[in-house]
């Protein structure tokens, strides 16, 4: 009896010894394992150093100067982190009820939830923490889920790296990496592009319900697409806000609200060819592109704008650029349809062209053929220019721009030859906005529509300026021979006799509508009309030099000829130079370089560049205010006159033609005009103490144009944009564009005021018809 018993405690502490042989096997075996996929055995494991800098790629930011994000640059990852304290509170709550409701217990493994996984084989839930997923998500990937060994080394990883993670970060920043990487489709990198491409808002902005969509996005972003399978995001949603109830993040009211609410998504895809300030962007673009050649890293390596996360801070300011683009927008659909009335094919069988032969026509689209990216594509793909040539002749299916169409885009069928002339039927146009006393340009618009007109005409197109130039002249008159506006010369033909000024012929311009009034004319009143005649005496008096040296220091950089017939605008140049130029009198003779760019950081917030203005000295303060007078007069009593007054006959016309006629704009403004010949440009350049625009209208080739001044004229086709834009500023008082008169120097030396004179010239021109003859 006692061996018996003696056997079953031998037998008993037998069991015992290899239980816990068994037991400290296996804890050295899951040491081991761990080790080794500690030791990067199982593939390779992030050092010390990619746990405190995650590699992940960020999107270069383009921030307003009003604190909006205007756009971003990226290849494949749009992505922009925000910290913790950026998040709203109810995203982490959804966040953890839903993923990991034990989060803030655990140090990167939740025991009771791979417990209940294997017991339950993953039925009642994974138990995959927050920290786990940021490892899968940073340092893993998925590997092949159909292999087991595969599928058990890689949670063996994230559970080393889990750990290690949640020793180098806090639960906050944990959360905060989680979200930031991401991706929820769509190009929504991160929490931060997924809330404003989902929902048109940022981060902190989200309700409950609408964090509760992008929570419920976190299991399959694939297959929880909102905008693809809305039904069942709803329910997902809904369930997220189910698991916040559990664990009394809301009450069960608030779930029941929340749950009967119908989800609202607000789509906003984020591209290079949408959004807000497109044109500007592309040139910023291509100006970081620049910088980064010249300003490397400590180590030497240069700056990947598409990768490195730059925070790039303009001078634009979000609220005028929209205001800058709905004026374009309002503007240039309506005189569109006013230039496809005028082009029909009974009406102009050439059109868009006009009055050139059918050989010039053949020459233009062969060119643009040409130059297409079309033909750049098939050239590199090796066809010869034969077989280019056909395919331009092959109808195809596409995508067209059409003012008519939802979304300004209709699908069609035609040849890629048709399609170049269809796309030359439309007029482009270019306006920029800067504040004279800094340089900062407010706001840039290049075109219509940067996705299919992809030129951008503030900075790479450069037009005739046609009477805009005419100011430059006046001022090396008033600079030199200390004229006023109120000195008189005679409106007579006039002509400079050949070889002065460079000429080898007389030259002699007439006025545009061929007459001369024989009376001495104020150069107020001069200008106020672009008398062409007047000009004329004054550059030969001056000398062109004298006129391209002030342009020249007014940032023209273009060359200019030294030739009489400058006076008329004969040059060609750009709406950024332009605006950069006019800032100059409005800013009292000192040109400042216009600015885009104040500051650039990198992704930690180190200031990488500061700028630093261009100023020079260019006219006195005495000169300056007298041109600003001369201007004023343009907008009181010349071609500008319509911001101001209301015509008779023709009003019904113009509420018709002119976008936003009558403008019954009533506070200080100077400006000029600009139409060059045949009508191809219209311009109107424009000025308030503290804010001058430009703006540029125009075909794509200077044979596309109005057939009448009526139309052509940079009165109806340029000044209703800046008339528009400056009405929408004006509505927005946070804005501070100034209502008030330009500063008067103290002891002004050049006398200003022609009050008599110009309301003589007032009586003289009270009718519409003889506004509609002078030479706009």
């Amino acid at each position: 009896m006692a061996k018996a018993k003696q056997k079953e405690q031998k037998g008993f502490f037998t069991y015992i010894k290899w239980f816990w042989i068994l037991f400290g096997s296996g804890v050295l075996f899951a040491i081991l394992i761990f080790l080794l996929a500690s030791w990067g055995v199982f593939g390779e494991m992030p050092t010390f150093e990619r746990l405190e800098n995650p590699e992940t790629n960020l999107a270069t930011e383009f921030i307003s100067s009003d604190g909006e994000t205007l756009g971003k640059l990226y290849l494949d990852d749009n992505r922009t982190p925000v910290s913790f304290d950026k998040l709203p509170q109810n995203l982490v709550n959804a966040l953890v009820a839903t993923e990991d409701a034990r989060y803030y217990d655990h140090s990167g493994i939740d025991a009771r939830g791979f417990i209940r996984a294997l017991a339950y084989l993953g039925k009642k839930g994974g138990a995959s923490t927050i920290s786990q997923q940021l490892a899968r998500q940073l340092f893993i990937g998925v590997r092949d889920k159909e292999s087991t060994t595969n599928a058990i080394l890689q949670k063996i990883q994230e559970w080393v790296i889990a750990t290690r993670l949640e020793r180098n970060y806090t639960k906050e920043e944990i959360i905060a990496m989680y979200l930031n990487i991401y991706d929820f489709g769509y190009a929504a990198d991160g929490i931060r592009s997924a809330s404003r491409i989902y929902f048109g808002k940022e981060p902190h902005e989200l309700r409950t319900e609408e964090s509760a969509v992008l929570v419920g996005m976190l299991k399959n972003s694939s297959l929880y697409n909102p905008i693809r399978r809305e039904e069942l995001v709803f329910n997902r949603r809904n369930t997220v806000l189910g698991q916040m109830a559990k664990y009394d993040y809301i009450t069960e009211e608030e779930k029941d609200s929340l749950q009967a609410l119908k989800m609202k998504i607000n789509f906003n895809p984020e591209s290079h060819r949408e959004g807000l300030a497109t044109y500007f962007r592309m040139y910023m673009q291509r100006w970081l592109g620049n910088w980064v050649e010249s300003h490397p890293k400590p180590d030497g390596e240069k700056y990947n704008i598409y990768l490195d996360g730059l925070k790039v801070y303009t001078t634009i300011d979000s609220r005028m650029q929209k205001n800058a683009e709905e004026a374009v927008e309002a503007h240039m659909k309506n005189l569109q349809a006013e230039f496809f009335h005028q082009n029909t094919p009974d009406r102009n069988p050439t059109a868009p062209f006009l009055d050139i032969s059918k050989g010039a026509i053949d020459t233009i689209m062969r060119s643009a053929m040409k130059t297409s990216p079309r033909w750049r594509h098939l050239k590199r793909e090796g066809l010869s220019e034969k077989e280019i040539e056909a395919t331009f002749h092959e109808k195809a299916e596409m995508t067209v721009f059409d003012w008519n169409s939802d979304s300004y885009e209709k699908d069609t069928i035609m040849t890629p030859m048709d399609s170049i002339r269809y796309y030359k039927t439309f007029l482009r146009t270019a306006m920029m906005s800067m504040e004279p006393q800094t340089g900062h340009v407010k706001a840039w618009v290049g075109g219509v529509d940067y996705k299919h007109f992809q030129y951008d005409n503030v900075y790479q197109g450069a037009r005739q300026a046609g009477s805009t130039f005419k100011p430059f002249v006046y001022a090396a008159a008033i600079d030199q021979l200390r004229y006023s506006p109120c000195d008189s010369l005679p409106d007579n033909q006039y002509c400079i006799e050949p070889l002065k000024h460079g000429n080898m012929e007389a030259w002699c311009p007439k006025n545009s509508d061929g007459k001369y009034s024989g009376k001495n004319l104020t150069l107020k009143s001069a200008l106020a009309n672009s008398v062409n005649t007047i000009t004329a005496q004054l550059i030969d008096k001056v000398g062109p030099g004298s006129v391209v040296a002030i342009a020249k220091n007014m940032g023209i950089t273009r060359d200019i000829p030294e030739v009489p017939s400058i006076a008329l605008g004969t040059q060609d140049i750009n709406v950024y130079e332009m605006v950069g130029a006019y800032g100059t009198f409005a800013n009292q003779g000192v040109y400042v370089k216009p600015v885009m760019v104040t500051r650039i950081e990198d992704k930690n917030g180190t200031v990488l560049y500061e700028y630093t203005p261009e100023t020079k000295d260019v006219l006195s303060k005495d000169v300056a205010y007298a041109m600003v007078n001369l201007m004023e007069g343009v907008t009181l009593y010349g071609s500008g006159g319509r911001l101001r007054h209301t015509y008779g006959k023709n009003q019904t016309v113009y509420k018709e033609i002119i976008t936003g006629y009558p403008y019954e704009l009533t506070n200080p403004i100077a400006g000029k005009t600009g139409t060059t010949q045949n009508q191809s440009d219209g311009w109107f350049m424009g000025m308030v103490p503290n804010l001058v625009t430009g703006v540029w209208v125009g075909g794509d080739n200077r044979s596309i144009h109005f057939s009448r001044l009526l139309y052509g004229q940079g009165a109806a086709m340029a000044l209703p944009i800046w008339a528009i834009y400056m009405k929408k500023n004006y509505e927005n008082e946070e804005l501070g564009v100034s209502k008030e008169a330009f500063e008067k120097p103290e002891n002004l030396s050049i006398n200003v005021d022609c009050t008599k004179v110009l309301e003589d010239l007032q009586d003289e021109l009270d009718t519409e018809d003889d506004l509609e003859d002078i030479d706009f």
